[in-house]
């Protein structure tokens, strides 16, 4: 008499998806083995290879803040401090053998990769005696 209370009992709880949910699981798992070794063992060749000799630029996003220009007309030199946002860089200085405002910018403008407009707003200029 126990027997069909105990199915009755298991046709409650749902017997029909839980008693092969293990069968199926051991299913994917094998399935899944065999595809990944698969793969892993076929070997690959590489279409590109390292090329270690080359150097390769890396261009950083950084807006500038502003441009100082100290301008030694004794020397003929101007020397050139950029602030920018990334504080981690250290500040570039650049020397640039001009003395007139309109030459410095034009070197600026070619050494940052800038239009001369650009540089007009950010240059602050002090002449060094």
């Amino acid at each position: 008499m126990t027997s069909p209370r105990f199915l009755q009992l298991l046709h409650r709880a749902g017997w029909e998806f839980w008693l092969p949910l293990p069968l199926v699981a051991a299913l994917f798992e094998l399935a899944g083995n065999f595809m990944a070794a698969s793969v892993l063992i076929r070997p690959y060749d590489s279409v590109g290879k390292l090329q270690s000799e080359s150097q390769m630029g890396v261009n950083l996003p950084v807006t500038i803040l502003t441009i100082n220009a100290a301008i030694d007309r004794n020397r003929g030199m101007t020397t050139i401090s950029i602030r920018t946002t990334n504080s981690t860089l250290t500040k570039p200085t650049y020397e640039v053998p001009a003395t007139h405002a309109s030459q410095i910018e034009i070197a600026i403008a070619q050494q940052l990769d800038m239009r001369v407009e650009q540089i007009r707003k950010l240059i602050s200029y002090r002449i060094v005696d």
